[in-house]
Protein backbone atom coordinates (compact mmCIF):
# COMPACT_ATOMS: atom_id res chain seq x y z
CA UNK A 1 0.00 0.00 0.00
CA UNK A 2 1.10 3.45 -0.91
CA UNK A 3 -0.11 5.17 2.27
CA UNK A 4 2.62 2.90 4.05
CA UNK A 5 5.49 4.35 1.84
CA UNK A 6 3.91 7.48 2.36
CA UNK A 7 4.35 7.49 6.18
CA UNK A 8 7.47 5.66 6.26
CA UNK A 9 8.78 8.73 3.92
CA UNK A 10 7.43 10.97 6.22
CA UNK A 11 9.25 10.02 9.34
CA UNK A 12 12.57 9.93 7.09
CA UNK A 13 11.69 13.20 6.84
CA UNK A 14 11.18 14.13 10.48
CA UNK A 15 14.65 12.06 11.29
CA UNK A 16 16.22 14.31 8.73
CA UNK A 17 14.36 17.63 10.40
CA UNK A 18 12.75 18.59 7.59
CA UNK A 19 9.77 18.97 9.02
CA UNK A 20 7.84 20.58 5.67
CA UNK A 21 8.79 17.08 3.95
CA UNK A 22 7.22 15.40 6.46
CA UNK A 23 3.91 17.15 6.28
CA UNK A 24 3.66 16.77 2.51
CA UNK A 25 4.74 12.75 2.68
CA UNK A 26 1.96 12.83 5.25
CA UNK A 27 -1.05 14.54 3.48
CA UNK A 28 0.17 12.46 0.35
CA UNK A 29 -1.10 9.28 2.88
CA UNK A 30 -4.06 11.07 3.68
CA UNK A 31 -4.81 11.53 -0.18
CA UNK A 32 -4.14 7.79 -0.67
CA UNK A 33 -5.98 6.48 2.28
CA UNK A 34 -8.48 9.40 3.74
CA UNK A 35 -10.41 6.77 5.79
CA UNK A 36 -7.17 5.77 7.91
CA UNK A 37 -7.48 7.56 11.00
CA UNK A 38 -3.67 6.60 12.38
CA UNK A 39 -2.02 8.91 9.16
CA UNK A 40 -4.51 11.67 10.26
CA UNK A 41 -3.45 11.52 13.53
CA UNK A 42 0.00 11.19 13.23
CA UNK A 43 -0.15 14.41 10.19
CA UNK A 44 -1.92 16.17 12.79
CA UNK A 45 0.45 15.48 14.98
CA UNK A 46 3.92 16.88 12.51
CA UNK A 47 1.43 19.72 11.87
CA UNK A 48 1.01 20.32 16.04
CA UNK A 49 4.94 20.26 16.08
CA UNK A 50 5.08 22.93 13.23
CA UNK A 51 3.30 25.58 15.07
CA UNK A 52 0.28 25.23 12.67
CA UNK A 53 -2.79 24.46 15.04
CA UNK A 54 -5.72 25.06 12.92
CA UNK A 55 -4.25 22.02 10.51
CA UNK A 56 -3.73 19.98 13.45
CA UNK A 57 -6.86 20.29 14.60
CA UNK A 58 -8.50 19.76 11.34
CA UNK A 59 -6.53 16.40 11.24
CA UNK A 60 -6.97 15.46 14.96
CA UNK A 61 -10.82 16.31 14.54
CA UNK A 62 -11.06 13.96 11.48
CA UNK A 63 -8.92 10.37 13.44
CA UNK A 64 -11.85 11.32 16.09
CA UNK A 65 -14.61 10.36 13.88
CA UNK A 66 -13.03 7.81 11.73
CA UNK A 67 -11.88 6.06 14.92
CA UNK A 68 -14.49 7.29 17.91
CA UNK A 69 -13.47 4.44 20.22
CA UNK A 70 -10.11 5.40 20.31
CA UNK A 71 -9.11 7.55 23.84
CA UNK A 72 -5.57 8.77 22.57
CA UNK A 73 -7.41 10.71 19.85
CA UNK A 74 -10.00 12.00 21.47
CA UNK A 75 -7.80 13.30 24.62
CA UNK A 76 -4.63 14.55 21.59
CA UNK A 77 -7.83 16.58 20.26
CA UNK A 78 -8.43 17.95 23.83
CA UNK A 79 -5.28 19.01 24.08
CA UNK A 80 -5.22 20.73 21.44
CA UNK A 81 -8.48 22.61 21.67
CA UNK A 82 -6.60 23.63 24.86
CA UNK A 83 -3.61 25.21 23.22
CA UNK A 84 -6.02 27.11 20.68
CA UNK A 85 -7.73 28.48 23.82
CA UNK A 86 -4.82 29.57 26.14
CA UNK A 87 -3.74 30.66 22.40
CA UNK A 88 -6.65 33.19 21.73
CA UNK A 89 -6.68 34.15 25.91
CA UNK A 90 -3.27 34.95 25.29
CA UNK A 91 -4.10 36.88 22.14
CA UNK A 92 -6.80 38.80 24.19
CA UNK A 93 -4.66 39.79 27.43
CA UNK A 94 -1.49 40.48 25.10
CA UNK A 95 -3.37 42.93 22.18
CA UNK A 96 -4.54 44.92 24.88
CA UNK A 97 -8.49 44.36 24.10
CA UNK A 98 -8.93 42.95 27.17
CA UNK A 99 -9.55 46.02 30.01
CA UNK A 100 -13.29 45.82 30.86
CA UNK A 101 -13.88 43.30 33.58
CA UNK A 102 -16.38 41.58 31.45
CA UNK A 103 -13.65 41.11 28.82
CA UNK A 104 -11.57 39.23 31.72
CA UNK A 105 -14.21 36.85 33.02
CA UNK A 106 -14.68 35.91 29.31
CA UNK A 107 -10.96 35.12 29.42
CA UNK A 108 -11.22 33.64 32.62
CA UNK A 109 -14.02 31.13 31.25
CA UNK A 110 -11.94 30.30 27.90
CA UNK A 111 -9.12 29.63 30.50
CA UNK A 112 -11.22 26.99 32.44
CA UNK A 113 -12.37 25.37 29.61
CA UNK A 114 -9.21 24.72 28.34
CA UNK A 115 -8.10 23.48 31.64
CA UNK A 116 -10.88 21.18 31.72
CA UNK A 117 -10.30 19.81 28.08
CA UNK A 118 -6.51 19.05 29.64
CA UNK A 119 -5.93 19.19 32.76
CA UNK A 120 -2.65 18.74 32.39
CA UNK A 121 -1.51 21.24 30.15
CA UNK A 122 0.23 23.53 32.35
CA UNK A 123 0.34 26.86 30.40
CA UNK A 124 -3.58 26.95 30.82
CA UNK A 125 -2.98 27.16 34.92
CA UNK A 126 -0.59 29.79 34.60
CA UNK A 127 -2.49 32.19 31.78
CA UNK A 128 -5.70 31.63 34.08
CA UNK A 129 -3.72 32.35 37.58
CA UNK A 130 -2.15 36.14 35.80
CA UNK A 131 -6.06 36.79 34.18
CA UNK A 132 -7.11 36.12 37.84
CA UNK A 133 -4.56 38.49 39.10
CA UNK A 134 -5.25 41.18 36.81
CA UNK A 135 -9.12 41.12 38.15
CA UNK A 136 -7.65 41.62 41.60
CA UNK A 137 -8.63 37.80 42.09
CA UNK A 138 -5.16 37.09 44.15
CA UNK A 139 -7.05 34.12 45.99
CA UNK A 140 -8.20 32.13 42.98
CA UNK A 141 -4.89 33.54 41.21
CA UNK A 142 -2.93 31.98 43.54
CA UNK A 143 -5.10 28.35 43.28
CA UNK A 144 -4.83 28.30 39.90
CA UNK A 145 -0.53 28.98 40.08
CA UNK A 146 -0.46 25.91 42.99
CA UNK A 147 -1.88 23.84 40.46
CA UNK A 148 0.52 24.15 37.53
CA UNK A 149 3.35 23.94 40.74
CA UNK A 150 1.75 20.59 41.68
CA UNK A 151 1.71 19.78 38.02
CA UNK A 152 5.74 21.13 37.68
CA UNK A 153 7.03 20.94 40.65
CA UNK A 154 10.52 21.76 39.77
CA UNK A 155 9.88 24.99 37.87
CA UNK A 156 11.13 27.28 40.41
CA UNK A 157 9.66 30.32 38.56
CA UNK A 158 6.43 29.46 39.25
CA UNK A 159 7.69 29.79 42.85
CA UNK A 160 8.76 32.96 42.01
CA UNK A 161 5.49 33.84 40.79
CA UNK A 162 3.52 32.66 43.79
CA UNK A 163 5.78 34.88 46.22
CA UNK A 164 4.65 37.86 43.70
CA UNK A 165 1.26 36.67 44.29
CA UNK A 166 0.93 36.15 47.75
CA UNK A 167 2.84 39.55 48.03
CA UNK A 168 -0.10 41.45 45.91
CA UNK A 169 -2.77 39.49 47.82
CA UNK A 170 -1.20 41.17 51.06
CA UNK A 171 -1.09 44.19 49.44
CA UNK A 172 -4.53 44.31 48.34
CA UNK A 173 -5.92 43.30 51.92
CA UNK A 174 -4.21 45.78 53.64
CA UNK A 175 -4.93 48.76 50.99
Amino acid sequence: MKSEQFVRNAYHCILQNDFEGALQWFEAAVTEDPESAEIHYRCSVTYARSNRLEKALDHAQRACELDPEKAEYLLYLQHLQSMRLVQDAKKMIDSGKVAPASDLYQTVSMLKEAVRLDPLYGEAYIWLALTYSQLNEHALAISSLKEVIALQPQDHGLQDMLAQLKNRLSTYLHD
